[in-house]
């Protein structure tokens, strides 16, 4: 089937889910979610996957063995586009509508010090500080995981001190309750959105390399 939108019913269930996140409203709406969340999820992920690969529709369920939280269900249906080790383009359903994004996620430490090698650069870190300019004017937050100081082996005087103090990097907007998110022609949002967010996304997957 073709993606025609969220319907209204998908909001409404993550709405309900936030008030009773328990077992017995998941199997008594568990309809809801397969035929209006993940569903149109998946038709609206398929509909982008000759351009940017195919997703990963997360499963619903929280991993709680070592959360205080023990809510068994995630608030939101997200899907994941890898293009390297934590790195591509993301989507999500929730109570507070569709967002989307791109960027890396996480780096693990030799991951991390490339990044901050390519930061630091004069050519590499120039040319992100651009792409995230862009992105800024475009209407994306620029968000991520970041030091509230230098990370070690950098002067505080670095003119992109802000940029190597991140751990993840990521740009990401917010469609919220935009009419469009309940139609077909959502995909060309996500589509044009995402192809805002390659510059980002291609400059994390070549320059975070162990």
């Amino acid at each position: 089937m073709s993606f025609t939108g969220f319907p209204v019913a998908a909001l409404d269930f993550y709405d309900d889910l936030e008030v009773d996140n328990t077992k017995a409203f998941w199997a008594a709406h568990k309809h809801v979610y397969e035929e209006s969340v993940r569903a149109p999820m998946v038709e609206l992920t398929d509909a982008l996957a000759a351009e940017f690969g195919t997703a990963k529709v997360f499963r619903p369920y929280r991993d709680v063995r070592f959360a205080k939280d023990k809510t068994p269900y995630k608030t939101h249906q997200g899907a994941f586009v890898r293009v390297a080790e934590a790195t591509g383009y993301y989507v999500d359903v929730s109570p507070r509508g569709v967002r989307l994004g791109g960027g890396f996620y996480h780096a693990p430490p030799a991951r991390l010090a490339a990044y901050r090698a390519a930061a630091a650069h004069d050519t590499y870190g120039a040319e992100l500080e651009r792409l995230l300019d862009r992105l800024r004017r475009a209407g994306f937050d620029i968000g991520g995981d970041r030091l509230k100081t230098k990370p070690r082996g950098y002067d505080a005087d670095h003119p992109r001190l802000d940029l190597l103090r991140h751990r993840s990097l990521t740009a990401g907007r917010d469609l919220g309750f935009e009419p469009v998110i309940h139609t077909a022609e959502l995909v060309e949002v996500v589509r044009a959105d995402w192809r805002r967010l390659t510059p980002l996304v291609d400059w994390a997957a070549r320059h975070l390399q162990a």
